[in-house]
């Protein structure tokens, strides 16, 4: 780790741990960066803060050896001979896929260091066995995931368990932050502050620190994550530039009539050169559904990687999963096709080159992704971008852009999510219960809980303990009882079913599959499988397999030989654009409609001159300070096109807004489409939208009225509110090997919607349902932003004769409104193309 940056804060002579540390660098001949030395420091004065470097800089060891030198100081004389010492250093995790590295990486640190200490792993793969072990004897690091976290704090007695811990460090804060496991992780750790504080034999207060990596608002991260505390704290940010070398694959042949994802695989004979001259390379996808497909087609194109390829994503069997991560470690693999499933914090040193299969849709995931390759200080990550239509390459010229710039995404914490302090409340009542005084200043502390009224505490309580002013003559609701002030669950079926069910990520129903000689193979999602009959093929794990029966919530499948098979597709697969690839992808096209390409245009830009000509001599190519609205008539209709470049949530609310303000003006009905470039509205009759009324239909002027009427905002908020009473514990989701279909479940957060709307129209949970929705569904504050700038610019209307460039992939998108298969689908889209090109 050689020292490459003046540290902010002048270390200390190297004396005790911190001589130790850097006597053991020195004999693997490195030397810590300046911003690992800074944190050391602050660690060793007691501070708690957030350390902020890019992707394989060695953030996860400034924390990690920090919490050693502090060990080493605290016991001069002992530290190599003194055992078993109790949990020193809680390490929550996002994902289970990064605890086996982590601590195979600092079980040898610690091996190397003369440490008597052990690391071990809690999360759903331990064994039982495993978790009884650590019970009666804690190993001085545990790495642990949000879930597996609060399933200890639901054993009885669990207090002593961290009666010795020193530092809870929060890896991959960035991920976390700003979803639901983040609020996990906050009420944990304000938890945890107060068992410290409550422990009058502690030595020292206890330390917290966040690791992150990529985002826009590293102050307010830091300022959440430490809020339990009610202290400052510090950020140490490397000064350390992570160099990141991008490639994108240019098509030989643009095309100017693009169409979404039907260019990726034709590109793949340029993926096999940059495969076969890398270490090894990973291959990203979006969608864990594509990556089946990439992995079968890379297999026949190139046959000679057979047995040096793998594939890894979520619904493959946890066996598969830990081989390819085991096979990786050992570069025994050529090149793996992965989805998210190995986006963050895995070190694969032999990983040299990533491939990105179609636009990763944000800044931070994208250099997340870029991370994975050269995952060492100082090595170079080179990243290819695939594009998987032609109008890709302009998101690739914008990722250049944004990068250059340091255009991170922001994450927004969330606010009041009843649904998790109900579980959470749960939980401590099945463990060794809680009472109001000691519970109610920890909710408090955390961020997400900063403005709880007293009001919305009493609802909560009246929810856990009696299932909310609706249902409280049903004793299923009852969980909660209070004795003597102390709140604990003790009936032992319901004690279970919170058991099995903690945790706050509610996905459809899954089932195994399994192979009927023997074996699991992977997940696959209910709505899927339910499709299918005996005799089908799918491909799932990279291998096709032919559909037996589903028996006792198990798919049962043989090996098939059949080449032609169904991929299967997983809900929640379109991902849209963020706020910040937006808005720099909207400056690439002001750069190509103004020509302010001061020196010579990317790549990228160059490629698409054809298609921006094209676009230009039939319509307008839209600057930054303007909204482009084209007309279009066909033998479908009338069409109606916007492109504000928001993304493809956004414009679906909007596209909703604009249809219902013109059927105000006008009787009539509308088909939607949208991309992440922007919306369709296609009709029987003419739409009427020009200059009188255009600035009118895009104005902020009662916009959440016309939010409220132009979406089904109460079935948005019963889909919604299904997640929140899953998580609420309002509705089970069955015993394992019973589990209730998702249509059941659903039916049954639905019939509790209707009550709590008829009978407890204030109910909490059925508020948060209905600001969930305005929030994160239709993204309100981003809308609104969008409504804000479309008003102050320039709306510029066009009817072109034809389609044209920007609307092809847009009304090709729309054609999913007709019940056609896929291949007389892209057949149909294949004759469009070819009479726009002039081709019979």
């Amino acid at each position: 780790m050689p020292k490459k940056n003046p540290a902010k804060q002048p270390s200390s002579p190297a004396t005790g741990g911190k001589a130790v540390v850097e006597a053991w660098l020195v004999q693997k001949g490195m030397q810590a960066f300046d911003f690992q030395q800074e944190t050391w420091e602050y660690m060793r004065h007691g501070q708690s803060g957030i350390v902020n470097a890019p992707t394989g800089c060695g953030k996860t060891f400034s924390v990690f050896l920090g919490n050693f030198i502090q060990y080493i100081d605290a016991h001069p004389g002992e530290w190599p001979s003194k055992k078993n010492n109790g949990l020193q250093l809680l390490w929550i995790t996002p994902l289970r896929a990064l605890g086996k590295d982590l601590a195979r990486a600092m079980q040898e640190v610690v091996n190397e260091l003369g440490l008597p200490w052990q690391v071990g792993i809690r999360n759903g793969d331990t064994p039982q066995a495993e978790r009884a072990r650590q019970k009666l004897r804690m190993p001085e690091v545990l790495i642990i995931t949000p879930e597996s976290l609060h399933l200890l704090l639901a054993t009885k007695e669990h207090r002593p368990l961290f009666a010795s811990l020193r530092t809870i460090a929060v890896d991959e804060w960035h991920e976390l932050m700003g979803s639901k496991r983040g609020v996990q992780v906050e009420l944990a750790i304000s938890y945890l502050l107060q068992l410290a504080e409550e422990n009058k034999n502690r030595p020292q207060p206890l330390q917290l620190w966040g690791i992150s990596a990529t985002i826009g608002n590293l102050d307010q991260a830091k300022e959440v994550l430490l809020h339990p505390l009610a202290t400052q704290g510090v950020i140490v940010k490397s000064q350390l530039q992570k160099k990141n070398a991008v490639h994108s694959i240019i098509p030989e042949e643009i095309e100017t009539y693009p169409w979404a994802g039907h260019m990726g695989i034709k590109l793949i004979e340029q993926v096999i050169p940059i495969i076969e001259r890398s270490n090894t390379t990973l291959i990203f996808i979006n969608t864990r559904g594509m990556a089946e497909r990439w992995y079968q087609a890379l297999l026949d194109v190139a046959p000679q990687l057979s047995g040096a390829i793998a594939l890894h994503h979520g619904s493959i069997e946890q066996e598969l999963r830990l081989w390819v991560e085991e096979a990786l470690h050992q570069q025994k693999l050529k090149a793996v096709v992965a989805t998210a499933s190995l986006d963050l914090g895995v070190d694969f040193r032999p990983v040299d080159t990533v491939i990105q299969v179609g636009s990763p849709k944000g800044v931070s995931r994208f250099l997340q992704r870029a991370g994975r390759a050269g995952h060492q200080p100082g090595e170079i990550s080179h990243v290819y971008f695939l594009p998987t239509h032609s109008l890709e390459l302009l998101e690739a010229a914008a990722l250049k852009t944004a990068i250059e710039q340091q255009e991170m995404e922001s994450k927004e914490p969330l606010l009041l999510c009843f649904d998790v302090l109900c579980q959470f409340l749960c939980t401590l009542a099945v463990g060794d219960g809680f009472t109001q005084q000691m519970i109610r200043p920890v909710v408090e502390r955390c961020w997400c809980f900063q403005h709880m009224t007293s009001q919305d505490w009493q609802q909560v309580m009246l929810h856990i303990t009696k299932g909310g002013k609706a249902l409280d003559q049903y004793d299923e609701y009852k969980k909660v009882e209070e004795v003597n002030g102390l709140y604990r669950i003790t009936n032992r079926r319901l004690a279970l079913r919170h058991r099995l069910h903690i945790g706050t990520i509610v996905s459809d129903a899954m089932l195994k599959v399994k192979l009927v000689s023997g074996g699991y193979i992977g997940h696959i999602e209910e709505y899927f499988i339910s499709r299918l009959q005996p005799g089908d093929v799918f491909t799932l794990a990279g291998r096709n397999v032919e559909l037996v029966q589903i028996k006792d919530m198990t798919v049962l499948v043989r090996k098939s030989n059949q080449k032609k098979s169904q991929v299967p597709s997983w809900n929640g697969g379109r991902m849209s654009l963020s706020a910040n690839l937006g808005k720099v992808l909207r400056h690439e096209m002001h750069k190509v409609a103004t020509q302010e390409q001061h020196a010579q245009p990317s790549p990228e830009i160059a490629a698409l001159t054809p298609l921006f000509q094209l676009q230009a001599s039939i319509s307008h190519i839209p600057n930054n300070n303007e909204l482009l609205i084209e007309h279009h008539q066909s033998k479908e209709g009338y069409h109606l096109l916007v492109y504000p470049f928001e993304g493809r949530q956004v414009h679906e609310a909007m596209s909703a807004i604009l249809a219902y303000r013109i059927s105000r003006l006008v009787p009539i009905s509308f088909s939607i489409a949208m991309n992440d470039y922007g919306f369709e509205l296609l009709s029987d009759q003419p739409i009427p939208v020009d200059d009188t009324n255009a600035y009118e239909l895009f104005s902020t002027e009662d916009l959440f009225v016309a939010m409220q009427h132009s979406t089904n905002l109460v079935e948005m908020s019963t889909r919604k509110f299904r997640d929140i009473a899953v998580i609420g514990g309002l509705v089970f989701q069955g015993m394992p090997g019973e589990q209730k279909k998702a249509r059941h479940l659903q039916s049954s957060a639905s019939l509790l919607f209707r009550v709590f709307k008829e009978f407890d129209a204030d109910n909490i949970l059925l508020r948060q349902a209905f600001q969930e929705v305005y929030e994160q569904q239709m993204e309100e504050r981003r809308l609104r932003q969008a409504f804000q700038r479309i008003e102050s610019n320039s709306i510029v209307i066009k009817w072109p004769e034809k389609l044209t460039p920007l609307s092809f992939p847009i009304i090709a998108d729309g054609l999913n409104r007709n019940n056609l298969s896929s291949e007389k689908l892209e057949d149909r889209i294949k004759k469009m193309a070819a009479a726009l090109n002039g081709r019979s």
